[in-house]
């Protein structure tokens, strides 16, 4: 439908153009009437001819007019008429374009709402893959993990083994002189562990026992050496003293000789206290002097002293009258003279240091006090430690440089023989020893033995003995 084609109606007629008729009419006449020759057209007839010309072209000119009125009335008429049906052909257009762009907005928005739906059922549904496929493949890998730590945990068991177990087992037997080759067939593998394993692990033992037994052969030599030259320092401290007693004897009678030979006593005893600990910090099996009868407490007690720079400060208010076993008298001798020297050295150089005993269930118990500062509580534990011999130290027998050799040898000496050694608070600032010797190293006094002192030991101040 072409509503923008005008009418026919609205065109203009043939006749409104033809109004140049006339003035080509009157012009046309004219130009005849000039050039014409004929004698028999006169004047008259050419005007006539111009006037019927003239009136046709003004009635032709009125009739288009009038028909160009009509024409243009029609015209508008009918541009009025399309103009209405172009305004109602806009309205129904308008009207079916709402209503199609309304079905296809709910078209639309029941797609996008389907759409969201499916969307949101396919998210669902992945969600809950993805949900399950984390779920296998977290336990899968607790499931691995789980294997990598049971297999870690049989690992670190078997490291574990062979350092608490395994290897301080073949030290002791590789101490014991079993040798390695024997030694090694012997050591159960866990079963739980890799061939690869196992074979590092008994590599690593193997390693290990090889440096331990050339460790063991260097220490075993040098032990041996150090405790035959303690041996032979205390043989010859030994003779010296025996010596230095006899020539007491011949020429004690001058004052002067007797005070010389005092003191060259008392300077050879630290000495040869020192030789006995070098063979006790050995490992010397050699029980020291020995003596055939038991010996009194007293001349043991005396020996100790005898052994120690400052002497003189030491009083001894009260022993019991028992005699110690022979076997026992060196040693207890060189318990005493190290714990002795210890409170003497960490006390003040005027203040005593007392001494007393007396039997007690357990055995015969010896107290020294000292009346120096105490020992505070790590200080303390160090002197467990060094007693109970688990302190480390790098040297013969565990010692270094600056460890207390006294307490060592104290702790050797009473783990070998039963001995009960402790430390308490003094009642006077101080800080109080306790020995306790069991009852199998005592007996009675022979009824023959002597009065005099057994123990060689220097001369002492006199003890001031009162009842404990």
């Amino acid at each position: 439908m072409e509503l923008a084609t005008p009418p026919p109606a609205a065109r203009a007629p043939v006749a409104w153009y033809s109004w140049w008729l006339m003035p080509l009419g009157l012009g046309g006449g004219t130009v005849a009437a000039t050039f014409m020759s004929s004698e028999r057209i006169s004047v008259a007839v050419a005007g006539v001819a111009a006037t019927a010309a003239g009136t046709v072209c003004v009635r032709l000119l009125l009739r288009t007019r009038a028909q160009l009125r009509r024409t243009e009335d029609a015209h508008r008429a009918a541009q009025a008429e399309h103009s209405q049906q172009w305004q109602q052909h806009v309205a129904g257009l308008e009207r079916k374009f709402s209503t199609e762009r309304a079905a296809l907005d709910a078209r639309l928005t029941e797609q996008a709402r389907t759409y969201e739906t499916r969307l949101s059922e396919q998210a669902r549904a992945a969600d809950e893959r993805l949900a399950e496929q984390a779920a296998a493949h977290e336990t899968r890998l607790a499931e691995q993990a789980g294997a990598w730590q049971e297999r870690l945990d049989h690992q670190m068991a078997a490291v574990a083994r062979l350092a608490d177990e395994q290897l301080p087992d073949a030290m002791r037997r590789l101490r014991a002189g079993d040798a390695i080759d024997d030694i090694l067939p012997t050591v159960e593998q866990c079963a739980k562990v890799g061939a690869d394993l196992q074979a590092e692990l008994r590599k690593v033992l193997r390693t290990a026992l090889m440096g331990v037994e050339a460790e063991f052969d260097r220490s075993t030599s040098a032990e041996q050496a150090v405790i035959g030259v303690g041996n032979r320092i205390h043989v010859l401290t030994s003779k010296l003293r025996g010596r230095l007693h006899e020539m007491q004897g011949e020429h004690g009678r001058l004052p002067s000789v007797a005070r010389g030979l005092m003191e060259l006593d008392q300077a050879i005893g630290p000495a040869d206290c020192l030789a006995a600990s070098i063979g006790v910090l050995g490992g010397s099996d050699r029980p020291g002097r020995q003596w055939q009868e038991p010996q009194r407490l007293l001349s043991v007690m005396r020996g100790g002293i005898g052994r120690i720079k400052d002497f003189h400060r030491v009083q001894l208010r009260h022993l019991p009258e028992l005699g110690v076993d022979g076997g026992l008298v060196d040693h207890l001798t060189l318990i005493f003279a190290h714990l002795l020297d210890n409170a003497a050295r960490y006390s003040p150089p005027t203040e005593p240091v007392v001494v007393s005993g007396k039997e007690v269930p357990n055995g015969v118990g010896i107290e020294i006090q000292d009346s120096g500062k105490g020992l505070s509580e790590e200080k303390k534990r160090e002197a467990e430690h060094a007693l109970a011999g688990t302190s480390p130290g790098p040297g013969l027998g565990g010692i270094s440089e600056d460890a207390s050799i006294g307490l060592r040898v104290v702790g050797a000496l009473a783990r070998r023989y039963g001995i009960r050694v402790t430390f308490a608070d003094s009642p006077w600032l101080g800080t109080s020893v306790v020995v306790v010797v069991p009852h199998k190293y005592f007996g009675p006094l022979p009824t023959a033995a002597p009065a005099t002192q057994a123990a060689p030991a220097a001369p002492a101040p006199p003890a001031a003995e009162a009842p404990a």
